[in-house]
C-alpha cells in the first residue's frame, strides 16, 4: 500500500468531496455533502454505509452505480470517523508519511 502524506490525503478528500457533490446533483438527491460526512463521522456499524449508498440509489444503471460505490468507498476511507479519534482509516492504518 502506498504511503500518503497528510497533504495527499487532504487533496484526495477534496477530490472525493467534488465527486460526491457531482453525484448528488446528477441523482437529484435530497441530501448534501454534510449529510454524508455526518454519517461517516458518526458511524457505528455496517448499516451506516448502506445509508450513504441509499442516498444515491435512483435505479440507475450498473455502470453509474459502480462509479458511485467506488466514490463512497473512497469517502469512507478518506473522511474522518469519530470512532477513530477524528482520523480517517487511511491515517489510522499507518499509511500516512509525515
Amino acid at each position: 500500500m502506498e504511503i500518503e502524506s497528510k497533504q495527499q490525503i487532504l487533496e484526495r478528500r477534496k477530490e472525493i468531496e467534488q465527486d460526491l457533490l457531482d453525484f448528488l446533483k446528477e441523482t437529484k438527491s435530497d441530501f448534501g455533502l454534510d449529510d454524508i460526512k455526518g454519517i461517516i463521522y458518526n458511524e457505528d456499524g455496517q448499516d451506516d454505509l448502506t445509508k450513504v449508498i441509499a442516498m444515491f440509489d435512483t435505479g440507475q444503471g450498473l455502470i453509474e452505480l459502480e462509479n458511485i460505490l467506488e466514490t463512497i468507498n473512497d469517502a469512507w476511507n478518506y473522511f474522518p470517523h469519530k470512532c477513530l479519534s477524528g482520523l480517517c482509516p487511511m491515517e489510522k492504518i499507518g499509511v500516512v508519511s509525515q
